[in-house]
């Protein structure tokens, strides 16, 4: 298995020279920035875009809504999680060398990578967090899809990763975040109810102001069934005395 991408004639290869070239072009201080990025940066700004739609997800929509939210974003991190866990045997059962250990004059800008190639934990990292951003919102999903995205790239560039290694990256993190929602919402969001409920930790799912809009809803319409209730006692006591009369 460790032989795989190892031609030149490859196209995995081939793509990796051709994205990599652009950083042994490119000036010393934009090579630095997209390490920096692609090291750290962009897991960062999807940590920050999921604590920003847990924000907001506080004081829009619905309880139930708030609480799926929330339920999605808490699911998350933990499906990135097991997505790593996943990918240790991955890795050991491929055995890929990092790319530039079998191809010369590659531009490497983060040094001290010693293990394997594939799957990319950066990219898995990203994506399953990205995926579970959209669940929980679809347009700021869409945004953390697109960093999860530029995060590949950026380590194909790095040249610490071959494509192949970003897309298998891609593909783990999705099916660990989607195949294992159904059984995960299921236990997180009665569990995130509950909080929802309870005074030390309501406003971790639900802020004050869109409680007390809650609250003003549910009493408009206890006031509404109300006066329904007193619109049909009236008409049923206007029938029965006109047949008495």
């Amino acid at each position: 298995m460790a032989g795989l991408s190892m031609d030149g004639s490859n196209p995995d290869v081939s793509l990796l020279y051709d994205i990599n070239g652009i950083a042994v072009d490119a000036p010393g201080w934009a090579d630095r920035v997209v390490g920096f990025v692609g090291e750290y940066g962009i897991l960062l700004g999807l940590v920050l875009v999921a604590l920003w739609c847990w924000w907001r997800g506080r004081g829009r929509g619905s309880a139930e809504d708030a609480v799926a939210s929330a339920a999605a974003l808490v699911w998350a991190p933990l499906a990135a999680g097991i997505a790593l866990l996943i990918n240790i045997p991955i890795r050991g059962f491929v055995e890929r060398p990092r790319p530039f250990l079998e191809h010369q004059g590659l531009e490497v800008l983060v040094q001290g990578k010693t293990d394997f190639s594939f799957v990319s934990d950066h990219a898995t990292l990203a994506m399953a967090i990205a995926v579970g951003v959209f669940m929980a919102n679809r347009r700021w999903g869409l945004f953390a899809l697109a960093l999860a995205f530029t995060e590949g790239l950026c380590r194909v560039y790095m040249g610490v990763h071959y494509p192949t290694d970003v897309v298998g990256g891609f593909a783990l993190g999705t099916a660990v975040t989607l195949l294992l929602a159904p059984l995960a919402l299921m236990l997180l969001t009665p569990a995130l109810t509950l909080l929802s409920r309870w005074g030390a930790t309501r406003s971790l799912v639900r802020s004050r102001a869109a409680r007390e809009r809650d609250a003003e809803r549910r009493a408009a319409a206890l006031a509404g069934q109300a006066r329904v209730a007193a619109q049909a006692r009236d008409r049923d006591g206007s029938g029965f005395n006109g047949l008495a009369a």
